[in-house]
């Protein structure tokens, strides 16, 4: 009988769960520290600005 993932025990079975679960987290700090951050600060003064609310009425000329 041939080895197989599928007839193996719990213990192994989560060793190799734990191992794939620590490589996606790893994957996933990498990719999101290695990208280049924003050196401004467009995001903070975009919501300083003033926009129209729902409520005012709007002129026609």
């Amino acid at each position: 009988m041939s080895a197989s993932f599928h007839n193996a025990d719990k213990p192994t079975h989560r060793r190799v769960m734990l191992v794939g679960f620590l490589f996606c987290t790893a994957f996933v700090a990498v990719s999101f520290f290695a990208r280049p951050q924003p050196t401004t600060d467009h995001v903070l003064l975009k919501a300083d600005k003033l926009t129209r609310t729902a409520g005012q009425p709007v002129t026609a000329n």
